[in-house]
């Protein structure tokens, strides 16, 4: 062919009520930069993000070949770009590539039968797999010839289709050795239009994971190795995105599996407290931190100045659980041993469960949320068990050995109505149930996640929390109270546990051809659009509390803690005095963070006891110790830069329950509460 072929990437993301992915798509700008270094100007590639802008470009100027990324929250508007596509250009080339595909031949076979759009499909890794696509094209004398061409014989690092539709394999599975043979996407400039001050820059610093988790689609032996990208090349693109990155965007994502495990991650480390220094850039970084070697991640995140949370990725704490999904070989009893030393160093830690794996119990679920608030870890995020194509327990022999019993629901925020009124919904499948867990104990124990997400952040109530552990409260306890006393609770946290309870189950769909057929109802759509449904169902109401009736939330979570206090010996006037103090503490932390009035609400109290003094003590010193010569009146107050970054983050996903939400999700915890300013 002798013009250059056109060649459109999208890795795409909802923008319908807020952005649903945030980041950059660094994976197709891998593919980009990798093939115009083997084909140069044999090739014109166009990357995209944004649904509307492909489907302008599709109908505009259709491409030779479209590869899209296929993820469980953007399978199905694939499928729809390569309809609108193949109306407009049968010769056209419809490549889809990712980790959303089966595991088992017979499932990839019963996908692509289902999904005919699809003429070649491009697993793991895209680089090398794609641009022997590409090669095929390019040998090709016309467009009309391409199709003939590409299926006469199989594509090394591909699965694709024979001219009678039966799929080829030819080592599907090809992974690059030395990552630097990949052109940098950020110094190559194939990135910079997502400099738009919606996006936030990722990197990546290696790939593959040396664990076999079956829930997850990375847990499989194709990917075991790990391999990296060199130093130099990291510390090359972390000083572009900083000389790039707008004002507004605060945040950069390391797509790593399991970041700080590896010994030159603290090098990595130094080079970004480098760049903060530099730019004040970024003033937080997210990443997936390592499930072993737990004293380097700290050391590590350490180095970052406090903008990176440690994540502690337990699922479970039931030793058979961890069995049954492959995860005996991560060490869960050194990990939380370790939870003194990372409160020592002054970190956050994090930890998520996941709810419905195979042989977990009611109980042994219980358990492991009650071992995880005995060892002090801070945030505890409790995820619905996804199926996800590529995961070993997605497959016909797992489902069948556990009785799974799944629902179907929507990803939130991920739906959009295309230009040719087509309404597109992407959905997950959930485990609800299994021989070992009823629906009624699922359901029991989302109520529970909730209160616990919404009670256990750390800063908020950490002075409380603190107070009942001096006194040899189980804190636990406190967690359990919130659910099972809610008719003693203040009516709008009533209202909010009735709205979970009731979204959590309405969000339950049979099966995903009901779904479709139902949202295509222009009344149905609406309940998307206004957040009635195909939301996050936690994230929905933590932000509905924290926006609307945090007040109310902490006086009920004081209340539960001042009975449980009564109920020790060492209740009297002493502890009384001291629990006062923490209330009101409580109380100014958390009173009004997202208003737009907030910078003006700052509530006052007079304190007899150095609360953020006794905070920051991690040895055994009691409250009593801290108490100050005189009374001191104490305001709580927002400073400029925590508006700031709440309203930048706000204006990126909207003010809005579920752009707040996100919000949530994003900006640093010590970036949101209120602190405390001796007045006199």
């Amino acid at each position: 062919m002798k013009e250059p072929i056109k060649i459109y990437l999208g890795d795409l993301t909802y923008d319908t009520v807020a952005l649903s992915t945030e980041v950059f798509p660094l994976n197709i700008g891998y593919i980009a930069a990798y093939c115009k270094s083997r084909f140069g100007s044999d090739v014109d590639i166009t990357l995209f993000k944004y649904i509307d802008e492909l489907e302008k470009a599709i109908r505009n100027e259709p491409p030779t070949i479209l590869g899209l990324s296929n993820y469980a929250w953007n399978q199905r508007v694939d499928i729809e770009m390569f309809r609108i596509l193949a109306s407009l250009n049968p010769n056209s080339l419809k490549v889809l590539g990712g980790p959303n595909l089966p595991l088992d031949l017979e499932s990839q076979k019963q996908f692509l039968d289902k999904y005919q759009e699809v003429d070649i499909y491009v697993p793991v890794e895209g680089e090398v797999g794609f641009s022997n696509v590409v090669e095929r094209v390019l040998e090709a004398s016309s467009e009309q010839e391409i199709k003939k061409k590409i299926l006469s014989k199989p594509i090394e690092g591909c699965i694709s289709r024979d001219e009678n539709g039966r799929l080829q394999y030819s080592n599907s599975v090809i992974r690059i050795k030395d990552l630097d043979e990949i052109p940098s996407p950020y110094t190559s400039g194939f990135l910079d239009k997502f400099f738009d001050g919606k996006l936030s820059p990722m990197i990546q610093t290696n790939r593959g994971c040396p664990f076999s988790c079956t829930f997850c689609v990375d847990g499989t032996d194709l990917v075991k190795k790990v391999n990296q990208f060199s130093i130099q090349r990291i510390e090359e693109e972390i000083n572009y995105i900083a000389k790039h990155v707008p004002k507004n965007i605060h945040s950069l994502f390391i797509s790593d599996l399991n970041f700080g495990m590896y010994p030159r991650d603290l090098e990595i480390c130094d080079r970004i407290s480098e760049i903060q220094n530099k730019y004040d850039y970024p003033l937080y970084v997210k990443s997936t931190t390592g499930k072993n070697n737990k004293e380097r991640i700290i050391n590590a995140i350490k180095r970052l100045n406090g903008t990176m949370n440690l994540t502690m990725s337990v699922q479970s704490l039931d030793q058979q659980v961890l069995t049954n999904i492959r995860r005996q070989n991560i060490s869960v009893d050194h990990m939380l041993a370790l939870v003194p030393v990372i409160e020592e160093a002054g970190l956050v830690t994090e930890s998520e469960v996941i709810l419905g794996l195979p042989g977990e119990t009611y109980e042994s679920h219980i358990k492991t949320l009650r071992d995880l608030v005995r060892a002090k870890v801070a945030d505890i995020s409790v995820y619905t068990c996804m199926l996800l194509p590529g995961s070993e327990l997605n497959t016909p022999e797992q489902r069948k050995k556990w009785n799974l019993q799944t629902k179907f629901r929507v990803l939130p925020r991920d739906f959009a109505k295309l230009s040719n009124g087509k309404k597109v919904v992407e959905i997950e499948e959930v485990v609800v149930g299994s021989n070992t867990l009823t629906f009624e104990e699922y359901l029991t124990l989302r109520v529970l996640a909730f209160a616990i997400f919404v009670t256990s952040r750390g800063i908020i109530y950490q002075s409380i929390l603190k107070l009942l552990r001096e006194n040899n409260v189980d804190v636990f306890e406190l967690l359990l109270r919130t659910v099972k006393e809610i008719d003693n609770a203040p009516q709008n946290v009533r209202k909010v546990f009735a709205s979970f309870r009731k979204a959590a189950i309405n969000e339950l769909w049979n099966s995903p051809e009901e779904m479709e057929k139902k949202f295509q109802s222009e009344d149905e759509y609406k309940k998307l659009l206004n957040g009635e449904i195909g939301i996050n169902v936690i994230h929905y109401h933590n932000a509905l509390v924290t926006a609307e009736y945090m007040d109310e939330w902490t006086q009920y979570i004081l209340d539960i803690a001042f009975s449980l206090l009564k109920e020790t010996k060492n209740y009297g006037y002493s502890l009384e005095l001291q629990f006062n103090d923490v209330a009101n503490y409580c109380r100014g932390i958390s009173h009004n963070t997202l208003k737009g009035n907030r910078m003006s609400t700052n509530p006052e109290f007079t304190f007899n006891y150095d609360i953020p003094r006794w905070l920051k003590n991690t040895a055994d010193s009691k409250l009593n110790n801290f108490k100050y010569f005189s009374p001191k009146r104490i305001a709580f107050k927002l400073t400029d830069k925590q508006f700031k970054l709440v309203q930048d983050n706000l204006a990126v996903y909207g003010d809005s329950p579920v752009g707040r939400s996100q919000t949530l999700k994003v900006v640093p915890r010590e970036m949101l509460w209120r602190r405390p300013i001796i007045v006199n």
